[in-house]
């Protein structure tokens, strides 16, 4: 008896659980533990000897004081990476402002109804119920309001497992349909900046694409839209091509830093000096280390912001190279 009372103390097996035993202890689903060890790093389950994944018991603890916190209103992105402390002293201060995003009143409630749209597979209705929102609330509101907010609650529920993979898609589906006919119905503009817009090859997100061109047109700009993944080399060609004054990048939070870095190390090589490159969206690390000669602008509501500036020195340049022609005698 004791010499097997030895052998459990020491089998790997007791010293954690198994993926099938988390999710029935922490209501997290199996997948959502797959997609949180990839894109957050936590949790990091051993593997017993069969290789299967094996979750220490205070990773266990960890897992389900998050869920908690999901329950709660908290966005996975913002607690699944931090210490145990933090997520204790979070659930003490009580349910996250988020909660009331999907649940408030007003204009807000209604992206409790998008998601439930998307979740019964009502695709038409749910086009329908964006469109019109899209012209109650006029292009750069519901941009603001609705299309940042819904994105982040949709890839929310993906990563919790409350929406399959094909749900996310004929949301993103939908959605980008609704801007593109918004984007269509704005009356095009010769003025300056000609802007160039897409994303690297690694990058297939094109939702964060959609929502800075429909900002930049309403601004006035010359918007040509090259979709998303396309070459560093085909963008140069393109830039050249349709003499853009700005390429605008965007990159979602699961893109590759280093690639997301080299990319633009290239791109910023193989373009002209005069020709910016502004970047946005859920990269964080390009927002702590952007390369030299990279513009981040780190929220869609700072684009009129960046345009007028870009705008001001430019006029001021085009009057420094007047005043610097000399009169002849």
């Amino acid at each position: 008896m004791s010499k097997t009372n030895n052998s459990m103390a020491t089998n790997p097996l007791r010293s954690g659980l198994g993926i099938s035993a988390v999710e029935r202890d922490t209501g997290l689903s199996k997948d959502t533990l797959r997609v949180w060890e990839r894109r957050y790093g936590f949790p990091r389950p051993g593997r017993d000897a069969l290789g299967e994944r094996l979750y220490p018991l205070e990773q266990v603890d960890r897992l389900r004081l998050i869920r908690r916190l999901m329950d709660a209103g908290h966005r996975p992105g913002k607690v699944v990476g931090l210490p145990v402390e933090e997520l204790q002293a979070l659930a003490e201060r009580g349910p996250s402002a988020t909660a009331s995003v999907a649940t408030g009143s007003g204009e807000h409630a209604d992206l409790g109804r998008f998601l439930e749209l998307t979740k019964s597979h009502r695709v038409e209705d749910l086009r329908r119920a964006l469109s019109e929102a899209a012209l109650r609330m006029g292009l750069d509101r519901f941009v603001a309001d609705v299309v940042a907010p819904l994105n982040r609650l949709v890839g929310d529920a993906w990563a919790c497992g409350d929406f399959e993979v094909f749900e996310e898609h004929l949301y993103t589906e939908a959605m980008q349909g609704v801007l593109r006919t918004a984007i269509g119905n704005i009356p095009p503009s010769s003025a300056p900046p000609r802007v160039l817009l897409t994303t690297f090859p690694s990058e297939p997100h094109g939702l964060g694409l959609l929502m800075a061109e429909a900002l930049m047109a309403l601004e006035g700009c010359r918007c040509l839209s090259l979709g998303v993944q396309t070459p560093v080399r085909d963008i140069a060609l393109a830039a050249e091509a349709q003499d853009a004054d700005v390429v605008a990048l965007s990159f979602s939070g699961s893109l590759n830093t280093r690639q997301a870095l080299e990319g633009l190390v290239e791109l910023r090589k193989r373009l002209p000096a005069a020709v910016e490159i502004w970047v946005g969206g859920g990269c964080a690390a390009l927002k702590r280390r952007p390369p030299a000669g990279v513009r981040v602008v780190g929220d869609l509501a700072l684009i009129g912001s960046a345009l007028s500036q870009w705008r001001d020195q430019r006029a001021t340049s085009s009057r420094g190279d007047t005043n610097s022609v000399s009169t002849p005698v």
